[in-house]
């Protein structure tokens, strides 16, 4: 059976707001892509033997972002809208853009600023675009959709390695340009967002929490939902869950703390994202080109974070079958056991192999862990363990973490709490960013024990602390933490009536005490 028009108008809006995904994909892959260039080394005077300023070019990228994230996103996006949040973000990204890739010879404070600036973009988009696709994706298919926001990440990667292969194959003739093309090649997604932002509709929930725009929001609704049933009784739930919202528990930042259900989902939402970047893999997509010159020669190691970045595509997307299937909870506890174990053997495999010196296409024993690389059976050996754990990480830690961080908070809190705990990423990212380098010289593939040791941490949190959130509509995921439904409380304060309990999903546990129930507003009596 095709899907119907209203369905693919669905898939539609939300891929133009994943497309910020792809900003992200892009850019925190660029700087591992261009750091193994030797023009861009020289042109800013051999940075990457200065372990100090080579980690704060990352830093500076992620401090931009969390400004951003935890200060900006969510104001914005509440004040001017969620598509008024990406157009901002993409418009910084542009800036930032020709800031990178024109900054004088030499001088890499410029190249920092613009890494600061890009983060603030991020930052921006990245608070914006999952409220606005979970605020108009049906509940049925949101995971689905989800996927594909971690998905576009992976493309962003694909499209930065791909384009840094291509061009360390012609560096000799393009010279300073084999890193300027990577960094320019970020303009295509930015203007591609602010190009086709204005064609897709602001969110419902929006219209209905800025002077009750009824009708506004009415047209919002026809346009992605099939039946005038459909349009009505959603609406009805939105005006219910802001009425209530606005009555009783207020919104935005004070409201993160004042409620103690919105606070636990805080919590658990920041140790998620932190979770996903301490796993290995934000290491691995920032420093992957350090580490595999550890085991293979310089000019196979774009040709490999390339394939890396084309193999992650379709890991991802196992998330499309697995996510609504078996739920949150399953996917991050086997995506941190598996990723355990690819970091055990990664680390001892590393340790137990020796280290050797080409000197002219000769392997010579030596014991200097910074520059000696591995024979090559061992080297492929290691390169397929990182794939291993890209197909862990992807549809679980990767995908799971963005669907569950912004399905779990309502309206009166979301884009604040998406924009904090998103960032959260960054914090946990900046930190590790900026010792890692000196942490692998120092202890080499030792250092992959302490990624091993986090995910089994990661997996025991997560089977103990986090709820499943799989088939809850948004309007009701207050029930799974403790709180009021925010749905049946604003019709009793407008005296529409009771609601009636009906199974939604089989995420944790219902006001009545079972499992997979929640207080429904399908039904008005």
């Amino acid at each position: 059976m095709a899907p119907s028009k209203t369905r693919v108008y669905n898939w539609y809006i939300s891929l133009v707001a994943a497309s910020c995904m792809v900003l992200y994909g892009y850019d925190a892959s660029t700087f591992n892509a261009i750091s193994g260039s030797d023009n861009w080394n020289a042109y800013f005077d051999d940075i990457i033997h200065k372990p100090n300023q080579y980690g704060a070019i990352n830093t500076a990228y992620t401090v931009g972002a969390i400004v951003a994230g935890w200060f900006f996103g969510g104001p914005l996006a509440d004040y001017a809208g969620r598509r008024a949040g990406m157009i901002a973000g993409a418009l910084l990204v542009i800036l930032a853009t020709f800031m990178q890739a024109f900054a004088p010879r030499g001088n890499i404070g410029v190249f920092i600023g613009g890494r600061v600036i890009i983060g603030l973009g991020q930052g921006l988009a990245l608070t914006a675009g999952p409220v606005y696709i979970n605020e108009l994706a049906p509940p049925e298919i949101r995971g689905v959709i989800m996927t594909f926001w971690q998905m576009f990440y992976s493309v962003g990667s694909f499209i930065a390695y791909w384009v840094n292969y291509a061009c360390q194959i012609h560096k000799k003739s393009l010279g300073n340009w084999d890193w300027r093309m990577v960094i320019v090649f970020q303009l295509l997604v930015p203007i591609l967002i602010v190009g086709l932002v204005f064609t897709i509709p602001e969110t419902p929930r929006w219209y209905i929490q800025h002077g009750d725009q009824v009708e506004k929001a009415r047209a919002s609704l026809r346009r992605v939902r099939a039946t005038e049933q459909e349009v009505e009784e959603e609406l009805l739930e939105i005006q219910e869950a802001i009425n209530f919202e606005r009555t009783s528990v207020g919104s935005g930042y004070k409201a993160l703390w004042t409620d103690k259900s919105v606070r636990k989902r805080l919590f658990i939402a920041f140790a998620l994202n932190a979770g996903q970047q301490i796993t290995g893999q934000g290491t691995l997509n920032t420093y992957s080109t350090i580490i595999y010159k550890k085991v293979f020669k310089s000019d196979q190691v774009s040709l490999i974070n390339a394939l890396n970045a084309t193999f992650a595509i379709p890991f991802t997307l196992n998330a499309m079958w697995t996510a609504d299937r078996f739920g949150r909870k399953f996917l991050f506890i086997v995506g941190a056991a598996g990723m355990a174990v690819c970091m055990l053997i990664v680390a001892t495999v590393g340790i137990a192999t020796p280290f050797y010196d080409l000197r002219g296409g000769i392997f010579i024993p030596t014991d200097d862990k910074v520059h000696g690389t591995k024979q090559r059976p061992v080297a492929i050996a290691i390169a397929f363990l990182l794939f291993l754990f890209s197909f862990f990480y992807k549809p679980s830690w990767g995908a799971t973490t963005w669907i569950w961080t912004s399905e779990v908070f309502s309206m009166n809190v979301r884009a604040q709490a998406t924009g904090m705990a998103s960032q959260t990423q960054n914090i946990a990212n900046s930190i590790v960013q900026q010792f890692f380098p000196t942490f692998l010289n120092n202890t080499g593939f030792a250092c992959f024990y302490l990624f091993m040791a986090v995910n089994v941490l990661l997996a025991i949190f997560v089977w103990f602390v986090v709820p499943e959130t799989k088939g809850v509509r948004l309007e009701e995921m207050d029930v799974l933490f403790g709180g009021a439904n925010h749905v049946e409380q604003g019709a009793e304060l407008v005296g529409v009536g009771k609601r009636e309990s009906v199974e939604v999903g089989d995420g944790g546990k219902g006001l009545n005490g079972k499992d997979g129930v929640v207080e429904s507003s399908n039904v008005v009596k």
